[in-house]
């Protein structure tokens, strides 16, 4: 991924935090976060590190979930998640810290798990950011992680693609094939994980769901304006960040029907014990 393009793609500020808050994780973060923090609270963790917190879909279910004396630590690369992530009252106290997971900025051995929900895919090392969460993981600690499979089973992400892919056809943006969903392989993420220190075979697990939205039009603001997609359309010239979002919600109403619409998404969780 070359530098312009990694800026582009982890570019999560101005309205996207607030959209991608109040669209994207009931559609498609919640259902997943319970799942992973559920996972992490039978590993029986003491002290809890998130990485790529985001908006705090996990976060919030780490705290439902772990038992009270239970440390949880959050950390994201954007700043501007984080103060959205820190605006919905938590039960649990919570530390929330500005890093990157390339740079975490934590003793060796610190902590007994590090969760990390659909951020992998974003990270311009992924090994790099694996060996960070190697070393600050205490001996017997593991790594607890989910990405979304390919796109193909993730219908509404295919079909906004598509719809963006028709409208700019000399120039599509790819953002989410590129990135949220292009980072599926097992072999591949194997590989990285053993490449920085994880010798142990990882365990994985393909969990399927249904996203849901009141309407078309809520799925395409979503993506379209909830996203870093965002700034992929307002950098072309041929149409509107408005005239791109309404074309995929034709698309998404046309494939799933007008009103309250669902479509298939999949992911993969892992396990890497340290």
């Amino acid at each position: 991924m070359n530098p312009d393009t990694l800026r582009t793609d982890t570019n999560f500020a101005g309205r996207i935090p607030e959209l991608y808050d109040r669209l994207l994780v009931p559609m498609l973060f919640e259902s997943y976060a319970t799942d992973i923090a559920k996972r992490a609270a039978a590993l029986g963790p003491s002290h809890v590190l998130e990485t790529a917190a985001g908006t705090g879909a996990v976060t919030r279910a780490l705290a439902r979930e772990l038992p009270a004396h239970a440390e949880l630590v959050a950390t994201d690369l954007n700043q501007a998640m984080l103060d959205r992530a820190s605006m919905t009252p938590i039960d649990k106290p919570v530390t929330w810290q500005q890093a990157n997971a390339l740079q975490l900025p934590f003793d060796d051995a610190r902590f007994d798990i590090v969760v990390c929900q659909f951020g992998a895919m974003f990270f311009p090392d992924r090994t790099a950011a694996y060996t960070e969460a190697h070393r600050v993981l205490r001996p017997g600690g593991a790594l607890l992680f989910n990405v979304w499979d390919r796109i193909e089973e993730n219908e509404f992400a295919d079909t906004v693609t598509e719809a963006l892919s028709a409208l700019f056809p000399d120039d599509p943006p790819l953002f989410m094939k590129r990135t949220p969903h292009g980072y599926f392989d097992r072999e591949a993420i194997s590989r990285d994980l053993s490449n920085a220190g994880f010798d142990a075979p990882a365990h994985f697990d393909t969990v399927t769901r249904r996203s849901h939205a009141s309407s078309a039009e809520d799925v395409a603001i979503a993506y379209c304006q909830g996203t870093p997609l965002r700034n992929e359309i307002e950098a072309r010239p041929r149409a509107s960040l408005d005239d791109a979002t309404s074309a995929c919600a034709a698309a998404i109403a046309a494939r799933f029907g007008s009103g309250a619409v669902d479509g298939k998404i999949q992911a993969h969780v892992i396990l890497a014990q340290r």
